[in-house]
């Protein structure tokens, strides 16, 4: 199981506390205004930003928001930032390789936040590249079992559309396929009626890390610190923690 789907399961049954709520929203509201930025508002022709705008509003971000993120992206409302993407690479507690995406409109400003945020917390800054190698750009699409469907039923569905792998993360079914074919699957999926949480572009762990109780303990931290940086939209680690290990924590 990976790293950052386990890490994902997980966070959806924490509370979710206000502060924490409110950055989130930004996260999706900035990963809008980007997606609208590089293809345009038309949701048609605009496949990321119609994955973008999904995912906020299964987590209620107002549609006001999210619309007014559509027109600052676009150019048509003034007050939009230029953010970039960059990618950090890192290790953690117990040897795991970290891959950290952030959206910035200052990449000094990331770096720093970013460097420190790691080396508090029991990690250090790698070089470009030497922690990319162990993960591979995939398709990732969430189904929740709380809508009954089945995961021969999903199979049915998106394995002619170029899906890989169905896994199952507990409350969750994982549909994994390449980048390139994200938006053919989660397609089949819209055509057969499945409801899915997320559809996303991730880093998955070609070789993971198991880790025991307390290494899990100081990467989930780890993790945390990272997350809590307003620069930062995900955080992707090779780790595989067992679900003993969950139960434990």
């Amino acid at each position: 199981m990976s790293g950052h789907s386990k890490w994902a399961t997980t966070k959806h049954k924490k509370a979710i506390i206000d502060s924490r709520r409110a950055k989130n929203f930004a996260k999706f509201i900035k990963g809008i205004e980007v997606a609208a930025r590089n293809g345009g508002p038309d949701l048609a022709g605009n496949p990321t930003l119609f994955d973008a705008i999904a995912k906020a509003k299964k987590n209620s971000v107002p549609a006001d928001n999210i619309d007014r993120a559509v027109k600052r992206g676009a150019g048509l409302e003034s007050g939009g930032a230029d953010y970039q993407t960059i990618m950090y690479e890192g290790y953690g507690p117990n040897g795991v390789a970290l891959m950290i995406e952030c959206l910035s409109d200052n990449r000094n400003r990331a770096a720093s936040e970013v460097r420190v945020a790691v080396t508090r917390n029991g990690g250090n800054m790698a070089d470009p590249g030497s922690v990319s190698y162990m993960f591979n750009r995939k398709g990732v699409i969430i189904v929740s079992k709380a809508n009954g469907v089945t995961e021969d039923q999903i199979l049915e569905q998106v394995l002619d559309a170029g899906a890989e792998e169905v896994n199952d993360l507990g409350e969750s079914f994982e549909v994994v396929s390449e980048a390139a074919d994200l938006v053919a699957v989660r397609t089949a999926l819209q055509g057969a009626g499945i409801d899915y949480e997320s559809a996303d572009t991730s880093f998955l762990p070609s070789i993971s890390v198991p880790l025991d109780a307390e290494g899990a303990k100081k990467v989930f931290e780890l993790i945390d610190a990272i997350e809590e940086l307003d620069d930062v939209q995900n955080v992707y680690g090779n780790f595989d923690v067992s679900d003993e290990v969950m139960a434990s924590l």
